[in-house]
C-alpha cells in the first residue's frame, strides 16, 4: 500500500465556529494522536482527504506547517448526516514496522454450486493485525461450487504473508443456504375457505 501525502496545519482556535470557518476554506477539523504524545489539532486539506478515503485503512503521510510530519492512519471518521461531507477526522500516528489492527473488507469471488443457494454474508469486514504500511486492501474468498450448509469461517480466509487474524478463527463470515420454499399447500387450504 503506498501512501497518501496530505498539507495539513496546526489549529490554535477550537469551538463550533472555527470548525465552521476551517469548513468554508475547503479544510476538515482533526486530531492526530497515538504513542504517548500529547494531540496535535490540525486542519487538512478537505479534497484530497476526501479521495484518500475512499481507500479503507489508508496510509497518510501528513505533511503539518510548521509540525514536521506524521505518519497516520485513519480511526475515526465524522460525516454530516445530509450533505455526507467529512466534518471531522481522527488520526492515528503509526510507525514503519508497527503492528496495527484494523477491519478490511471481505470481497467473494467466484459461482454457487447450482440449485439456487443463497450467500448470507455475516461479516462485511474481518479483524486482522497486520504491519501499518502493508495494510491489505480486503481480503478475497472464493465461494465457487460451494453448496447449501456451507459455511466459511475466518480461519477458512487467505491472508497476505504478515497478516494475521485478530478474531477467533472459528467465526462464521459467510454462509450458504438454501432457498426457501412456500407452502403450496396452506395457499390452497386459504383458498378454499373463502
Amino acid at each position: 500500500m503506498s501512501e497518501v501525502k496530505l498539507s495539513a496545519q496546526l489549529r490554535d482556535t477550537f469551538g463550533k465556529g472555527s470548525a465552521r470557518q476551517a469548513r468554508r476554506d475547503a479544510l476538515v477539523p482533526g486530531v492526530i494522536y497515538g504513542h504517548g504524545t500529547d494531540p496535535k489539532h490540525v486542519n487538512v486539506e478537505g479534497h484530497g482527504l476526501l479521495l484518500a478515503l475512499r481507500t479503507p485503512n489508508v496510509l497518510i503521510s501528513l505533511d503539518i506547517a510548521g509540525g514536521g510530519t506524521e505518519l497516520v492512519i485513519p480511526k475515526a471518521v465524522q460525516k454530516h448526516p445530509l450533505k455526507r461531507s467529512i466534518s471531522h477526522v481522527d488520526f492515528l500516528i503509526v510507525k514503519k514496522g508497527e503492528k496495527v489492527t484494523v477491519d478490511v473488507p471481505v470481497v467473494t469471488e467466484g459461482e454457487l454450486a447450482p440449485g439456487g443457494n443463497l450467500l448470507e454474508t455475516l461479516l462485511n469486514t474481518i479483524s486482522v493485525e497486520t504491519e501499518a504500511t502493508h495494510i491489505p486492501t480486503e481480503v478475497t474468498v472464493s465461494i465457487a461450487g460451494l453448496e447449501a450448509g456451507a459455511t466459511v469461517h475466518a480461519s477458512d480466509l487467505v491472508l497476505p504473508k504478515g497478516t494475521t487474524l485478530a478474531v477467533d478463527g472459528e467465526t462464521p463470515v459467510l454462509q450458504v443456504v438454501a432457498p426457501q420454499a412456500e407452502e403450496p399447500a396452506a395457499e390452497a387450504a386459504e383458498g378454499t375457505e373463502a
